[in-house]
């Protein structure tokens, strides 16, 4: 405890307190709130908690200032000094108890947790009218604080945040950082007064370090330290470590990770004074998610790798289950976890609190639908949105403002299958990708192509706006059945779209403006392939799994698996065969393609076995293909069968092979044919 008023300018003390108020910054409002109960006007009892390094002690260093200043006696009392018991914290706080005019500031509650129903029912009910009391801790008021209707007017709660930019680069200013180490100082420590304060110290130190300034493992292992702490268990720590490379954590998440206990780990993160609670679930305070990241990075590189992968295929598959309403939240999370790949950068928005919301489209939204379209693109824009809005509404999505609800863009997802007279004419964009799918690798029965569209009005082109629309295309992408083509207009392609897609080199026109098409082949890279290719970035470069596939159609793919049946003895003819590069082979990653694709042939024709009707079917091609019989004469006479009965056997049985393998090929290596 110390007492307010008598240090001697000669003093150490002295010159510690100076330098400490010259360093201060920011935090006018928790001052006027002090202020206003110090002088009469406010409450009896401050609350003030936050995250570990955000201030807190600073600040109660500044109100005991302030409260000497305006005469008034000051205790202040130490949490990692005290027992926990209520006699020693009565003594120490004594002060307080005896004066109507006393200032009693306790630092580090979190350290005294345990007497917190001690001191709200039994020592402050004790206080003198007119003293005041504030307490300081990582850790928020019991909800019994609130509940009690006689602490609604005598406590306040101050929850502290980080510094405000301006009082950062203040901060930054008093502790001599170099001009070219601020930016990126900034962008690590935000306005964490903890994290900037040691990142500054680094950066005076290393002053020519310049903007690849980074926070060096000392300055990292120091703020895990005073931030994070030691924790329970590696079981907890992984459980931080998931927190802070996920968007936003659940428990399903966890789960997916760490199948057991995950609703104990995930409760003990919620109560964490750094982790904050999100509609979407918990995240960490920015800077501790840094660290973290940094740290297993450096630690543990394959741990890391690990931990990314098994989350990203979590989160890739709660967007292909997501509804429509949660679809823009699960790409957003799912690209997050690729936030330093420069390729995503745009797609960092917070979408549940963003500064745009998504619509579907109602009948009354058409006709701001056309004001918006002519306004974005003209009439002959408007004209096209007003045709595809009467025949597809469903395809469309409005997008307003979120603080002023003001309409601001609109986009369409078109599927076609096929297009009448009218509507190839109706809209050239439609048009031509029409055109070039059929021209290209037409498509096959059941199989439909995409038509992404947008008007936004120009302000917005190049806004947080457009991460929201990207998400959608992102989603629609990875949760399409049966799409064969796609293709997105874009009137203004300077704009980030088409990662992982490529332009056709013909411009359609709309009036007097050329768009751009971006365009992609889902049977030559599928969805997964692709969502590789896109998080990789740039330097992700091509991999086996990314690989162009070959698109063969139905009478090409039948002729290309009866060859292969009989080359199955020979991996090195079925090494040649275009099944090896169709989507077949791309979605059994790990193996030989030509492994592989005999591996799968031998399966059809053992699955012809669990259908009675089929066996005989099996028999043919088992003799016929997998015991490497010579001539179909030897086969028949080795099945005890007619020639002609034997012949029917083995046709029927190689077109239900062939049907088996079509129907996995046009919907996924795990379907099988009914």
């Amino acid at each position: 405890m110390s007492s307010g008023s008598s240090d001697k300018s000669g003093l150490l003390g002295w010159r510690l307190r100076a330098a400490r108020e010259l360093a201060f910054v920011g935090r006018e409002e928790e001052l006027a709130v002090f202020h206003a109960a110090l002088y009469g006007g406010g409450c009896s009892v401050l609350y003030v908690h936050g995250p570990g390094g955000i201030g807190k002690s600073a600040l109660l260093r500044r109100f005991a200032h302030e409260a000497a200043v305006a005469g008034r006696p000051v205790s202040m009392v130490d949490g990692r000094m005290l027992e926990p018991s209520p006699a020693v914290s009565e003594a120490e706080a004594e002060l307080g108890l005896r004066d109507a005019d006393a200032v009693l500031l306790v630092d580090h509650f979190e350290r005294i947790q345990g007497l917190e129903g001690w001191l709200r029912e039994r020592f402050l009910p004790r206080v003198p009218l007119g003293a005041l009391v504030v307490i300081a801790g990582r850790n928020p008021p019991d909800m019994r604080w609130q509940a009690d209707p006689g602490w609604a007017g005598a406590l306040e709660v101050l929850p502290l945040r980080d510094l405000r930019a301006g009082d950062a680069r203040a901060l930054m200013d008093s502790s001599g950082v170099p001009a070219e180490s601020r930016e990126p100082l900034l962008a690590f420590a935000g306005g964490h007064p903890l994290a900037l304060l040691l990142g500054a110290a680094v950066a005076v130190k290393d002053g020519g370090a310049g903007r690849r300034w980074t926070p060096n493992q000392d300055v990292v292992a120091t703020l895990l330290d005073q931030l994070v702490g030691e924790l329970p268990s590696a079981a907890h720590r992984h459980a931080l470590e998931i927190c802070a490379h996920a968007y936003m954590t659940t428990e399903d998440l966890l789960r997916a990770a760490l199948p057991e206990d995950a609703g104990t780990l995930f409760r003990w993160l919620r109560r964490l004074p750094f982790v904050e609670s999100g509609s979407l679930g918990l995240f960490p305070h920015d800077v501790v998610r840094e660290l973290l990241e940094a740290d297993l990075r450096w630690r543990d590189p394959e741990g890391y790798a690990v931990m990314h992968d098994r989350i990203r295929t979590q989160l890739a598959e709660r967007v292909r289950a997501a509804s429509d309403v949660d679809v823009l939240g699960a790409v957003a999370a799912l690209l997050y976890l690729h936030r330093d790949n420069g390729a995503l950068a745009g797609f960092h928005g917070r979408h549940d609190e963003g500064e745009f919301q998504e619509e579907v489209l109602r009948e009354e939204d058409v006709g701001t639908l056309l004001r918006v379209a002519t306004a974005a693109e003209g009439a002959a824009a408007a004209g096209c949105a007003a045709f595809w809005a009467e025949r597809q509404p469903e395809a469309f999505r409005l997008y307003r403002r979120t603080e002023t609800g003001e309409p601001v863009a609109f986009s369409a997802w078109l599927r076609l299958a096929e297009l009448d007279e009218e509507e190839l004419t109706a809209d050239p964009i439609v048009a031509m990708a029409w055109a070039h799918a059929r021209a290209t690798t037409p498509l096959r029965a059941g199989e439909h192509v995409a038509v992404g569209r947008l008007w936004a009005l120009p302000p917005y082109r190049n806004s947080p706006l457009m991460d929201l629309i990207q998400w959608r295309v992102i989603g629609n992408c990875l949760r399409a059945e049966r799409m064969a083509w796609s293709y997105i207009e874009i009137r203004h392609p300077n704009q980030a779209w088409g990662s992982g897609m490529r332009d056709i080199s013909e411009q359609p026109r709309l009036g007097d403006d050329a768009c751009t098409l971006f365009v992609h082949d889902w049977r030559a890279v599928p969805a997964r392939a692709w969502l590789e290719r896109l998080v990789a970035g740039p330097a992700g470069g091509p991999s086996a799994a990314t690989a162009k596939l070959a698109v063969l159609s139905q009478t090409e793919f039948a002729e290309a698996v009866r060859k292969a049946l009989r080359q199955l003895s020979r991996p090195a003819a079925l090494a040649a065969s275009p099944l090896t590069r169709t989507r077949l082979i791309a979605e059994r990653a790990g193996q030989n393609p030509a492994t592989a694709l005999g591996d799968l042939l031998r399966q059809a024709i053992d699955g012809l076995r669990e259908d009675p009707r089929s066996v005989k079917f099996h028999r043919a091609l088992s003799v016929t293909f997998l015991r490497g019989t010579p001539t179909q004469e030897l086969a028949a006479e080795r099945l005890g069968l007619p020639f002609t009965t034997y012949r029917r056997h083995l046709t029927a049985g190689i077109e239900r092979v062939r049907a088996d393998l079509w129907h996995r090929e046009l919907y996924g290596t795990s379907a099988r044919s009914t």
